[in-house]
C-alpha cells in the first residue's frame, strides 16, 4: 500500500502561493545630525550618532 496524495496541485495554484516570496528593498533614511543615508532606528555608521545622541565614536 503506498500513500495516496490528495490532488494534483497545478503549476499556477503553486506559483500564486511563491508570488510573495520576493525581496524588498532596504528603507533608508536621512541621519538627522550628518544627513547620510541609514536604515531606521539604528546608529549611523558614519557619524556614530542616535537621533541627536552620540552613541560610539567614529574616526
Amino acid at each position: 500500500m503506498s500513500i495516496c496524495p490528495k490532488g494534483k496541485i497545478s503549476k499556477a495554484r503553486r506559483n500564486k502561493r511563491r508570488a510573495n516570496w520576493k525581496m524588498t528593498a532596504p528603507n533608508l533614511v536621512k541621519c538627522s545630525k550628518c544627513g547620510e543615508l541609514m536604515m531606521p532606528h539604528r546608529v549611523c555608521k558614519n557619524c556614530g550618532s542616535y537621533g541627536q545622541k552620540k552613541i560610539i565614536a567614529v574616526d
